[in-house]
Order: C-alpha cells, then structure tokens, then sequence
C-alpha cells in the first residue's frame, strides 16, 4: 500500500472504502496510515529519529520529513539542531530557538516487514477507532429498547448479535421460564453500556420495569407525546406488573390510552412479556386514593396514612383480604412498590383488637404511674391522652373538661404525672450511665431520654459517633436487591423522626465535634 511508485489515488480510495465499511470518519483512517508510515519509516531512517509522513488530502502524494527542534546546544544530533546551522540550512534569519526543521527525505520502497508493521498499526487504530464509535452510538441508546438475533448460550447468559456489535443478557436477567434459542429475534432494555478495553459491554434485560414502560411508550402514542406520563412501574416478571399513568390533558384517559381498543395496546406488551398479567393504575396525587387503585380489585374499607414514615395502613374486610394481599403477597408487595409507601394491611377485626389492645396499654399506663383506678385510667384515654407527658403538659382547665373530674382531682393528676416524670428521669439517669453514655451526648438539643438510652443500647455512646452516623441509619431507609424491595431499620425509627429532624440533629453534632 505504501509504495511510492503504487497508484497515489488508490491510498485515498482504500482510506474512503475502509472509513465506510468500518463507518468511521475517513480522516481518522488517514491520520493512521500516516502513523503507519511513519513507524514503518523508522525501520529505514532509524528509531531514533523524529519522522512525519504527510498525505495530500487532494492528490494522495506522501510527503516525509525528518523532524529537527533547534535548541542552543544540541545533545541529540538526531532530533535536534543548532539555531546557527538551522539558519544556514534554511537560509533563513528569523528562526528562534524553539522552531522545527523539517527536512524532506526521499521517496523509499519499504520492505516486507515495514509494511507488516504499518499494517499492523492501522489496523489497530483503525479497530480503536470502531470500538470508539460503536460506544458512542450505544451510549446514546442506553434505557431505550434494542433489537437482535440469540447468537449463543453462554452459562444460561445469552449472547445478543445487535449487527455491528454484541450484548449479553444475563441469566436474572431473563424473564423466568421464557424459552430462547439460538436465531430468535429479541427485544431487551438497554441498562448499561461500559467502556472496556476489548470494546464495550452493553447490558440487556427483559426483567426490568422499564423494558414494561419503554414497551408501552412504543405501542401508546400518547406516551411517546408526552400527553400520557407513565409516574412509576413494578413487576414480577413473567407473572404480573403493574404500571401507574396520568394525563396532562383531562379529556384524555391514561388508562383506557393505554389498554387500547378492544385492549390491542396492552395486549402487545403481554404478549412481549411472556403472558405477564398488567395492572394499569390511575396515578393520583393523594396515597389514599392511589394505594386503593393499587389494591384493586380488594375493596378497601379504610386508609390511614403517615406521611412522615412512608407508611399507609388499609383496613379492609375479611372477604377482601386475600385480593389485596394476592398470591403469596404479590399484590401488595407491588402496589407498595409502585407507590413507595410500605402497606400494612389489616382485616377491621384485626383493627378493632389493636385498637383495643393500644386502649389497654395506655389504660395499664396511667393506672401504674398515676396511681388512678381503672376507670379513671380508661376516661383519660378516651379523652385523647396517651401518655403521662400530656398530662403533665395539659393545663388544669383542660383536664376539667373531662366529665366528673374536680378541680382537686385535676390538680393531683398533674402532680401524680410530674412525680412521675421525675421519678423515671432519675431511672433513665441512672440507665445512661450504666450504658456510658457521655454528657456532651446527652447536652445535644433534640434527643429525648428515650432516643439516649436506644443509643446507648445500639452502642453510640459519645458524640462523635453520633456525629459519624448518617440520616438514613437513624430514621430507617430501603434499599433494592434484584429488583425486591427491603426496608433497613433506623436506630430511632421508633421514634417517629422526620428526615429534617435527623439531618438537624446530626450536623449540630458534627458542628460541636469537628469545629
């Protein structure tokens, strides 16, 4: 190829063939068989020399020049020239020190093994070259959904031929007791691209939720829009999913968009997923009436929500029990999935016993601390007090409020609940320093008694263990393990913080501990 007595026009028309068969900028094939050349011309001129090789964009020619730098005192008479005879060889006075000398060698024949290595070099620049466009070109089409032909099985992976490139599909991947083989067409969600050395790695999944979603901004035109949002998705794939819409456009609806007439539309992303059976939910900005469209079909009696702990209790009757819980849990574990509220549900007797087992404890509570009978211990709880705190911290008037208590006997509840309130944090004091927890521990402002002593029992006894703890640790967070969502208990989950509170807390102590 590099003979200089070889057709010129031929090197630019191999450079144009290879840049579109290999579909990379013709330039970069150029600019590697200058490389080539120039590694090939060392084999003739010397290593140690500098040579550049310059082909004509327009006619083909290639030009090759030794390099010299002018320096004041050469040390390497190969690359390097004296500012007085760069001058002279030039014939030139405004050379500076600094300049390059380019000093045209004479056309050569290379021989068989410098044409082996300017082989050698192009063909790896011009494979870097690919594998650097194949990554653009995929990177660009990560979280969309992607076509090919089953290639191989490899340790239950599939190996995926997209064309011009490989993915795989690892074997979890996979929606369970979906049968490939070698030749079958497949469709699969793009997750990952990685760069690597060999080339990229592009990772497929028919398992993930939003190969459902991206399925169903294929087959719903008003999704592809964006009249139609698709707000969150959960599955258990090959069995059953479920999917939560809403509409910009109120004329519009999400769901009878997305089941399609005569349900085709739907029908298409089943029959991709296996037979997966599909929940389509009207999104809905209040969790009461989100969690009883996830539910469905159990009909809910009863929502009861806490916003601060992301959790929704649903009363419902004993008939609709095995619907909202579904085959071995599944319905409730993907509503609460698809809403991000974990669900408890209860039947109403069930509600009714805890109910009455809360009436009791708080009942057994007064009874002990405030030395109250059991009647008067009932009375204050059904007046809405549910601990020895809230008596304290109630004034005499709202205490006589309650039907047949005197001003005598409010003013004894109130003392009776201050005894008592001093009398356990001497216990709690007591409790703290038997666990070694330190006083600057203690000092910071937002702990109760009770989160201390939980502390302490968990083992974070000073400040600057408290101060290393993150919010999450505190409070309680979920993590996600092959799509299957857990919960991870909070040291002080119990106590109902908020995730405001915790950060609050947490800074104060690292402020005090690390300024």
């Amino acid at each position: 190829m590099f003979n200089q007595r070889s057709d010129k026009i031929e090197l630019l028309r191999i450079a144009e063939a290879v840049a579109t068969e290999k579909s990379i900028d013709k330039e970069i094939i150029l600019t590697s068989m200058e490389s080539a050349i120039q590694k090939a011309a060392k084999t003739k001129f010397g290593f140690n020399n500098d040579i550049r090789a310059i082909i004509d964009r327009e006619s083909g020619d290639i030009n090759l020049h030794k390099v010299l730098k002018v320096v004041q005192s050469p040390e390497n008479f190969d690359t390097e020239i004296s500012l007085e005879r760069a001058s002279e060889k030039e014939n030139q006075k405004n050379i500076k020190i600094g300049d390059e000398i380019f000093e045209k060698l004479p056309p050569v024949d290379f021989g068989r093994i410098a044409a082996q290595i300017a082989r050698q070099v192009i063909t790896q620049n011009v494979r870097a070259a690919e594998r650097e466009r194949q990554y653009n070109d995929f990177i660009g089409k990560k979280e969309g959904i992607l076509s090919g032909i089953v290639k191989r099985l490899e340790y239950g992976n599939l190996i995926i031929d997209l064309n011009k490139a490989e993915a795989i599909i690892k074997k979890e991947e996979l929606i369970p007791r979906e049968i490939l083989k070698t030749g079958d067409r497949v469709k699969a969600y793009c997750y990952d691209v990685v760069r690597e050395n060999k080339g990229q790695q592009i990772f497929l999944s028919r398992a993930h939720e939003k190969f459902m979603e991206r399925l169903f901004f294929q087959e719903v035109p008003e999704i592809y829009d964006g009249i139609i949002e698709i707000k969150s998705s959960a599955r258990d794939p090959g069995s059953r999913a479920k999917i939560c819409v809403s509409s910009k456009d109120s004329s519009i609806d999400p769901v009878g968009a997305c089941v399609g007439m005569r349900g085709s539309r739907v029908q298409s992303v089943v029959n991709e997923l296996h037979g997966e059976k599909i929940d389509i939910v009207h999104w809905s900005e209040d969790p009461a009436a989100l969690v009883v469209s996830a539910l469905a079909p159990a009909e809910i009696q009863k929502v009861i929500i806490d916003d601060q702990n992301r959790r929704i209790e649903v009363i419902l009757t004993e008939e609709n029990l095995s619907k909202a819980i579904g085959r071995r849990g599944q319905n409730v574990r993907l509503a609460s999935k698809l809403i991000d509220y974990e669900i408890d549900i209860l039947t109403e007797n069930e509600e009714t016993e805890r109910r009455q087992m809360e009436f009791k404890d708080k009942t057994e509570i007064f009874i002990k601390n405030l030395e109250v009978d059991e009647t008067l211990g009932q009375l204050l709880v059904a007046e809405g007090f549910s601990s020895i705190e809230e008596i304290h911290q109630a004034s005499a008037e709202d205490i006589l409020k309650i039907e047949g208590i005197d001003s005598n006997t409010a003013k004894e509840l109130k003392e009776r609940a201050e005894e008592a309130l001093k009398k356990e944090k001497e216990n709690i004091s007591k409790k703290l320093k038997e666990l070694g927890v330190e006083d600057a521990l203690i000092n910071l402002k937002g702990l109760t008694p009770g989160m201390l002593v939980t502390l302490g029992e968990k083992k974070i006894n000073t400040l600057k263990d408290f101060a290393e703890l993150s919010s999450d640790e505190l409070i309680g967070s979920y993590d996600e393990k092959k799509g299957k969502k857990f919960r991870i208990k909070g040291f002080l989950e119990e106590f109902a913080l908020a995730r405001s509170e915790a950060d609050e807390l947490i800074m104060n102590a690292r402020n005090s501990v690390f300024n």
